[in-house]
């Protein structure tokens, strides 16, 4: 595990520019290794976030305590190159006040599943906010593992440009159909009203023509 995080997280320090930063989330399992990559590959780790899962799932065996989070690394490439962070756009879109490193988020609804799903797939709101705090419109994200391509589909809503990676056919074909689904506007707003950040972007831009740019229509 230690070797393959090594490799993975070299080449994407590789693509990095140099104030671009890198996301990765993990449960306990692979977390602290990729956390001892990233320091012994030069990174610089800004935060560990904690998702805590509004809706956990039920622990059957009843022989530990419920799995109810995630932790998500955010690391910039160089150790002393200023990184991008919308902190200004965190504050508005948490009522004026610091975002801590705590984001309260329900795991994936059914909404999200319309075209299938991933078996790790991620929440839409918790790529959604990653993208919001660290880019700005128009920038290039990767994803090397896309798997159905939630980074993607939450890439093209906040009007950023996206490149993913992933070797399984099933996968490439389920996120071809959630990206076309996309260009149904009736769809697109059905995505936008299941993500808080996004409905208040919306809010906020009819108001505040500064973050006006910040959430791209289809159309």
């Amino acid at each position: 595990m230690m070797s393959f995080n090594m490799e993975w997280l070299r080449l994407c320090r590789d693509k990095l520019k140099d104030n671009g930063t890198i996301w990765i989330s993990g449960t306990y399992h692979n977390i602290f290794s990729v956390a001892n990559c990233l320091t012994e590959l030069g990174y610089k780790i800004l935060n560990v976030i904690i998702w805590e899962k509004t809706n956990p799932p039920v622990n059957i065996s009843c022989r530990y305590f419920k799995y109810s989070t995630e932790f998500v690394i955010w690391a910039r490439k160089m150790q002393k190159v200023p990184h991008k962070f919308n902190y200004e756009l965190m504050k508005e879109l948490n009522d004026g006040k610091q975002m801590t490193d705590v984001w309260r988020m329900p795991a994936i609804g059914r909404w999200e599943k319309t075209c299938g799903k991933h078996p790790t797939q991620k929440p839409l709101r918790l790529l959604v906010r990653t993208i919001l705090a660290s880019t700005n419109q128009g920038d290039w994200i990767l994803d090397p593992f896309s798997g159905s391509s939630t980074t993607g589909i939450a890439a093209n809503l906040c009007g950023r440009r996206f490149a993913g990676l992933e070797q399984e056919e099933e996968f490439c074909k389920l996120s071809k159909a959630r990206r076309e689904e996309m260009d149904n506007l009736a769809s697109f707003d059905n995505l936008i009203s299941h993500i808080e950040d996004l409905k208040k972007l919306q809010d906020y831009s009819m108001v505040n023509e500064s973050i006006s740019g910040y959430i791209q229509t289809p159309f």
